[in-house]
C-alpha cells in the first residue's frame, strides 16, 4: 500500500484524531477544573466522551482501509463504546456505583488503545506509526489502570480519568497534526512531479 494510496485514508483519519484529540484534552481540563461529587456530572462528561468516539469508530469500519480483523475489531470497540456511553447516561437519575463507573471507563479505554494500536500496525504507509501506535497503547494503559486501582471515589475517579483524558487528547493531537504535515508535504511533492517540465 503506498502513501499516493492511502492519502485519502491518513487525511480524514488525522481529522478525525484531532477532533477527538481535542475534544479528549477538553473533557479532561473540565473534570479536573471541576471534579465535584457529582456522579450526575462525571457520567455525563464520559458519556458524551464514549459516544463521539464509539460512533467515529463504526463510522472507521466502513471508511478506513483495513483487514476484516481490523475492521471487526473497530466495530466491536466502536458499538462497546456506545452502548457503554448511553449506560453512563442512562444512570443519571439512579446514581451509578463508582466501581461500575470505574468498569466503563476502563473497558472503553482498552477496547479503543487496542483498536488504535492494531490500525498503526495495518497500515505501514500511516505517517508517525510508532506516535499512533503509542497512542493507542497509551491508551489501554489507561483502561488497566483504571481497572486495577482500588477507586473508592468519584472525585478520585474524576481526577484520575480526567488526566488520562487529557494526556491522550494531548497525544492525539500531536499525532494529528504531525500526520496533517506529512500529508500535505506529501501531496505538494506530488504535485510538482505531475507538473509539466516547463512549470518547474
Amino acid at each position: 500500500m503506498t502513501t499516493v494510496e492511502t492519502s485519502p485514508v491518513v487525511r480524514r483519519l488525522w481529522q478525525s484524531v484531532l477532533a477527538l484529540g481535542v475534544l479528549a484534552f477538553v473533557l479532561g481540563a473540565v473534570i479536573l477544573v471541576w471534579p465535584g461529587d457529582s456522579i450526575v456530572f462525571a457520567s455525563a462528561v464520559f458519556g458524551v466522551y464514549l459516544l463521539v468516539t464509539g460512533i467515529a469508530g463504526v463510522i472507521a469500519t466502513f471508511t478506513v482501509n483495513m483487514s476484516l480483523s481490523s475492521r471487526v475489531l473497530f466495530f466491536i470497540s466502536g458499538a462497546l463504546s456506545v452502548v457503554l456511553g448511553y449506560l453512563a447516561f442512562r444512570d443519571f437519575n439512579n446514581g451509578a456505583a463508582v466501581w461500575m463507573m470505574a468498569t466503563w471507563i476502563g473497558v472503553g479505554f482498552i477496547f479503543q488503545g487496542v483498536a488504535v494500536t492494531v490500525l498503526a500496525i495495518e497500515i505501514p504507509a500511516l505517517p508517525n506509526r510508532g506516535w499512533y501506535a503509542f497512542v493507542g497503547i497509551l491508551t489501554a494503559i489507561a483502561g488497566v489502570v483504571t481497572l486495577a486501582w482500588p477507586i473508592g471515589s468519584i472525585a478520585v475517579l474524576a481526577i484520575t480519568a480526567g488526566i488520562w483524558l487529557m494526556v491522550i487528547g494531548a497525544s492525539e493531537v500531536v499525532w494529528a497534526l504531525s500526520a496533517r504535515h506529512t500529508v500535505k508535504e506529501g501531496e505538494r511533492r506530488i504535485e510538482e512531479s505531475l507538473a509539466p517540465s516547463g512549470a518547474r
